[in-house]
């Protein structure tokens, strides 16, 4: 007889999102999905379900479809404050660049979250973090960086980590000290890097807080050489690299970033086919950022097609931030990324679910797969396409997590 934590999902259509060649992974007309425990024991149609699994109390749904549990792999959700007057600022023609040399950006971000406790980071979090569960995520990395200073980087990483704690939600953090000079380091770049390199990425690290290194390689950052510095750092502690790379200028970064065999290079709208080789040689995934891309009404689109020649896998995510994507949806997010860059819907669903696992490193979740985690979206919906084809609609019937309705 089967215990509490094991029941089987019936009257499903199933998008298993397995890279075989098919789309979807090969949909599964009147599916059922065995669930044991935190994993999943079986995935087909229901008359082929194992004997071993019939006497298993069943939960009907209705005919929904179900995909893996999406995945936002790219987003800086802690943070204090607002930049609705930066908004303005760029409607009336300021440049993301004249923003950021006039004291706004990343820095006003900066000055805000160091006033804010842990407490207050997960308040004004939570509404934001919620958004997206409610759209069916189930796991999401959580980046640092507008703190630029240890106290405050810290504060950061502990508010992503209680976050965690207090949803039904797997968070990766990562470190993103290497964001912008903070004001105190005006005209000493190499000494701030020096600082994250050798002081904040070892302590925070020996706290148990990062579960990835990041930076910002652009002319308005850190240049490639500075990034490095980080890099050599990180893997000396065996933390994996991830980059944002190549969104205004081409510095080659995403290069560098393959280098280190990074989990991923992140933007990558100015990414030339050097880069775009070196990313396949390494097995970094491509995350595409179109909420960023849409804000700051770029023209300069991500080599998609290059990078599907050369089978770099490519990811979406929603990148929310304060400044230049204001975005808590995933779903609107693969609605942009079909429309503005020209991605299928399977490719969009791809990108949130099984390519969104890897550019965190995870192998254990993203597909709908015996032993894979049972994180699992159920949506009233009848073809995957509807994800990606709605603009401001979340067709969301259930959501597991790890098994747990």
């Amino acid at each position: 007889m089967a215990n509490s934590t094991q029941y089987v999902l019936t009257n499903l259509r199933v998008a298993p999102m397995q890279a075989n060649g098919e789309n979807y992974g090969g949909l599964i007309e009147n599916g059922a999905i065995a669930i044991d425990g935190e994993t999943i024991a079986w995935v087909g149609p229901v008359a082929d379900i194992p004997i071993d699994y019939r006497e298993w109390p069943t939960r009907e749904c209705d005919g929904a479809l179900a995909t893996p549990g999406l995945i936002d792999c790219h987003t800086h959700i802690v943070f204090g404050g607002d930049r609705a007057n930066e908004f303005e600022m760029r409607l009336e023609g300021a440049s993301y660049e004249e923003v950021a040399r006039a004291g706004g950006g990343i820095i006003s971000t900066v000055k805000a979250t160091r006033t804010a406790s842990v407490e207050e980071l997960v308040a004004d979090a939570l509404p934001r973090l919620d958004a997206l569960i409610a759209e069916g995520v189930t796991t999401i990395e959580i980046k640092s960086g507008y703190g630029l200073e240890l106290e405050s980087e810290r504060n950061m990483l502990l508010a992503a980590r209680e976050l965690g704690e207090l949803r039904d939600i797997n968070v990766r953090t990562t470190f993103l000290g290497a964001h912008a000079t903070p004001p105190e380091f005006k005209g000493r770049a190499d000494d701030y890097i020096n600082l994250v390199a050798e002081e904040m990425l070892p302590q925070l690290h020996k706290e148990g807080l990062i579960d990835a290194v990041d930076g910002f390689c652009e002319g308005i950052a850190f240049s490639p050489e500075q990034i490095k510095v980080v890099f050599n750092a990180a893997t000396k502690l065996g933390l994996p690299v991830k980059l944002h790379a190549e969104q205004l200028s081409n510095l080659g970064g995403a290069s560098l970033a393959a280098s280190f065999k990074a989990l991923s290079a992140d933007h990558l709208e100015y990414l030339d086919e050097a880069g775009v080789k070196a990313m396949a040689a390494a097995g970094s995934t491509a995350v595409l950022l179109p909420g960023a891309f849409y804000t700051l009404r770029e023209t300069q689109m991500p080599p998609v097609q290059l990078l599907r020649d050369h089978q770099v896998p490519i990811s979406l995510a929603t990148d929310c931030n304060p400044g230049s994507s204001p975005l808590t949806s995933l779903l609107l997010t693969m609605n942009m990324g079909a429309t503005l860059f020209r991605m299928t819907p399977d490719e969009c669903l791809a990108a949130t679910t099984r390519n969104a696992a890897k550019a965190l490193g995870f192998d254990d979740r993203g597909t709908l797969a015996v032993g894979q985690r049972a994180d699992i979206a159920l949506w009233a919906i009848q073809h995957p396409a509807e994800l990606s084809y709605r603009i401001g609609f979340n067709p969301l019937k259930a959501r597991i997590f790890g098994g747990k309705l």
